[in-house]
């Protein structure tokens, strides 16, 4: 320090306001902090229990809430808790997707639906679907990518997280990497007419690797890749493999190294059993898994999310929705595999979670339909709780009803293992202790 430094006012100055100087005033005490309030307690009581990982039923049990988590199991409820007693309706876990599309116009399914979409409108949309969720019990949503350069999807997850908005907890993909003219090509217009090219879209390797570094930059929780063509688009060929071994295994290699899964929609035998032989978390459809593919999943223990429902829906609804008779005629073709591929599935153990690829409105309808496929109630619910949990990496904190976990509650009229369309009669919910629905009229009686 030099002279001109140690001299002036501005050291003196600091000396007095700093109470060191003879005479100078004593600093201003800081007040003592404020002790943290103790977590709101609430009991909740339940006509039936049922334990998700082994089948098991209590009768009356009283579940202790504290906070966001859930604090104990049993016992009485403790004096001056507030209770909140849901008679005779069966308590569950809250239920995971882990194949939606919450900012998707689910009303309106032709070719150019998303070229009339803002990623603000998007995103608004998607604050209606994500209430729709939370009402029918899910609690946490695997967002599997939308066609939207500025992630809509990423601002709805964030604005939950935030409180902003009422909604399931978002794991979201980012934009699904396609090759040009592939599944998530959304340019469906003439060749001179044609969009601006989308940074989703990658035909080589290093195309991959910039794609995939772009939705990690900006936030994505998984990344989605189409390993395949698919059925609700004007173009691609659900047989046909689309991305290459090598642009998926740089795709996986990139996303593991960031910490982030790998998602792959394969409907196509071959790019299915590419898609695995590339290191994907899980692959979403498998519509047309053969023997050899399931067994490369077994092996690897790849996850597999069958949307078994969106698939004999679409054929339902025929050219409603704006539906295109291209995808009608495809949504037929594809049909006819999926219950041989979902029983080789099931016949080699595969892991399998809960996914529905549709109208949040529908969802408790893929329950009956993996039941309807060959698993037992309680496997299609442990699909959508304790299963969906461990895909997503949240199994320390979500997917059943244990003291440690988040209380995420669901409850239904009825009992969901002998009436899987129980699951449907939701008349109860909680996320993180927050009460999201609370309509007794359609619970049954003790």
């Amino acid at each position: 320090m030099n002279r001109r430094q140690m001299t002036g006012p501005g050291p003196l100055l600091a000396l007095v306001l700093l109470g060191l100087l003879p005479g100078a005033p004593a600093p201003a005490q800081t007040p003592a902090a404020t002790p943290p309030k103790a977590p709101a307690r609430i009991a909740i009581r339940a006509g039936r229990l049922l334990d998700v990982r082994t089948g098991k039923v209590t009768a009356g049990a009283v579940v202790l809430v504290e906070g966001d988590r859930i604090a104990s199991l049993g016992g009485p409820v403790p004096p001056g808790v507030p209770l909140i007693d849901l008679g005779g309706a069966t308590l569950l876990p809250g239920f995971i997707d882990c194949h939606g599309h919450l900012t998707a116009n689910w009303d309106d399914l032709s070719a150019a639906s998303d070229l009339r979409t803002s990623s603000a409108q998007r995103a608004l949309r998607g604050v209606h679907n994500a209430g729709i969720y939370l009402r029918h019990g899910f609690t946490t949503v695997r967002d599997a990518g939308e066609a939207d350069p500025g992630y809509g999807q990423l601002a709805l997850r964030q604005a939950i997280d935030d409180g902003w908005v009422d909604g399931p907890r978002i794991l979201a993909a980012g934009y699904p990497l396609s090759v040009t003219g592939g599944h998530g090509d959304a340019d469906v217009l003439a060749p001179d007419q044609a969009l601006p090219r989308r940074p989703n879209l990658a035909d080589t390797v290093d195309e991959v690797s910039r794609a995939v570094r772009r939705d990690l930059k900006y936030g994505a929780d998984w990344i989605k890749l189409m390993a395949t063509g698919g059925v609700v688009d004007a173009f691609p060929d659900f047989n046909v493999q689309e991305l290459s071994l090598e642009q998926m295994r740089r795709a996986v290699e990139i996303a593991h190294r960031a910490r982030r899964r790998v998602m792959a929609h394969a409907e196509g035998t071959e790019g299915i059993k590419a898609a695995v032989r590339a290191g994907v978390d899980s692959i979403e459809h498998g519509t047309m898994l053969d023997e050899e593919g399931a067994e490369l999943m077994a092996r690897q223990g790849t996850w597999l999310v069958p949307t078994l429902y969106t698939f004999q829906h679409g054929v339902e609804m025929g050219l409603s929705s704006g539906q295109e008779p291209v995808m009608l005629e495809k949504g037929k073709a594809i049909l006819g595999f999926q219950q041989p591929a979902f029983a080789r599935a099931l016949k080699h153990r595969l892991k399998i979670a809960f996914g529905l690829d549709d109208d949040p409105r529908l969802v408790a309808n893929e329950f009956g339909a993996l039941v309807r496929g060959g698993m037992t109630p309680l496997a299609a619910l442990q699909a959508a709780t304790v299963n969906a949990a461990e895909l997503l990496g949240i199994a320390d904190r979500a997917g059943a009803v244990e003291a440690g976990k988040l209380a995420d509650l669901v409850a239904v009229a009825g009992d969901p293992l002998a009436d899987p369309a129980a699951l449907g009669r939701v008349v109860f919910v909680m996320k993180g202790g927050k009460v999201a629905l609370h309509d007794l009229a359609k619970a049954p009686a003790d």
